[in-house]
């Protein structure tokens, strides 16, 4: 895991790095899908992972070399629609308010910045 090290037997790396209270482990990953705001995507095949605990927060390490694509077309997001930076909870909202379909609630959503009272307001 750690490569070059200085010198360090990794065992001793190990021993050291459980006396400063990092806990870390090698997990038996085939695959890792990183997705990026733009679209991209990030697929590593046959990556080493590590997972580190250090000082109450979680680590993932990812070692590989990724293959670089684009993101798989009409796949919903936790906040709705693809690309969509509009929380699905107000897309209900103003088309239960409105009576407009959840596309037309999303889309002057969009065009209001978010603004729930703007896309009422637009749609009424």
């Amino acid at each position: 895991m750690f490569g070059g090290g200085g010198g360090l037997d990794p065992r001793k790396m190990q021993q050291m790095m459980e006396q400063m209270g990092v806990d870390f482990d090698e997990l038996d990953a085939t695959e890792v899908l990183v997705r990026m705001e733009d679209g991209e995507e990030l697929y590593f095949d046959g990556p080493e992972v590590n997972r580190i605990e250090a000082q109450g927060q979680t680590t993932y390490q990812v070692v590989g070399e990724p293959e670089r694509r684009e993101s798989a077309a009409g796949e919903a997001t936790d906040e709705g629609a693809a690309g969509s930076d509009v929380p699905e909870e107000d897309v209900e909202i103003v088309a239960q308010r409105t009576g407009a379909s959840d596309e037309a609630a999303r889309e002057a959503l969009e065009e209001t910045g978010g603004d729930l009272a703007a896309a009422v307001e637009r749609l009424e």
